[in-house]
């Protein structure tokens, strides 16, 4: 079997060669990109798995690349940054980041996030899980459940099509998922992603979510079962459970 590909994006010559030699160690196929233009090289010439993404890169920044490889889920995105304010942890996580690392690496810390990430992302990914046992005695509502991975950070839906979360996204879905069907205000959202109250003139909550119907629509040909609800937050309107 092919190794996985991971690509290291870092304009820093010796920390890149020392990223993909090291990833190369653990048995990974890991090849170098100075910049966007390099990774998008990279992305037509193999299937690619996983992208280790520097913030400050010239021209292009992490960030920008980082909510372009966000349009296929697939791949995952763990970013590397000097900068170790939590600000710019949370924009990083918004943006689809689904871990972060800040400089100086520690090679052990990168291999591990590489292997966990991988792991979700195979199992979200893969072939489809079978649909939950159906019993002709229960409710139709109990029939036609979502199912949460809390350890897979995936959602499940009905008819067994597994779709793979950010950390933003998994938060989210798990606080409307324990809602029961009711609404939560953005209050509660606002605190569940990014642990502050809400701000009227903050849009990164419609932009979560949006993201997460996006990838849920497109993976079930079907509209998201994520609903707004008018001057209250948000609520997913179809039953859910959590495993």
């Amino acid at each position: 079997m092919a190794a996985v590909t991971i690509v290291v994006v870092e304009d820093e010559a010796s920390l890149r060669r020392d990223m993909i030699e090291y990833l190369r160690s653990c048995g990974f196929d890991a090849v170098g990109a100075k910049n966007g233009r390099e990774l998008d090289e990279q992305i037509a010439a193999r299937p690619v798995s996983l992208v280790v993404l520097d913030v400050n890169l010239p021209g292009e920044d992490g960030f920008k690349i980082a909510t372009r490889l966000r349009e296929n889920p697939a791949i995952g995105i763990i970013m590397v940054t000097a900068r170790g304010s939590t600000v710019d942890r949370v924009v990083g996580l918004e943006l689809g980041a689904d871990a972060y690392l800040v400089k100086p690496v520690e090679m052990r810390e990168l291999e591990a996030q590489a292997k966990a990430l991988l792991r979700r992302l195979e199992t979200s990914n893969g072939n489809a899980a079978p649909p939950a046992p159906q019993s002709s005695g229960q409710p139709a509502t109990d029939e036609a459940s979502w199912i949460l991975d809390a350890t897979a950070w995936a959602l499940t839906s009905p008819t067994g099509v597994r779709v793979s979360l950010t950390s933003m996204e998994m938060k989210l879905v798990s606080l409307l998922a324990g809602q029961a069907r009711q609404p939560a205000t953005r209050d509660q959202i606002s605190v569940a992603l990014y642990n502050r109250r809400w701000n009227p003139d903050d849009r990164s909550i419609d932009t979560v979510v949006g993201r997460l119907r996006h990838k849920v629509e497109n993976a079930i040909g079907e509209t998201a079962p994520v609903k707004s609800v008018h001057g209250v937050g948000y609520v997913f309107s179809a039953p859910v459970r959590m495993t």
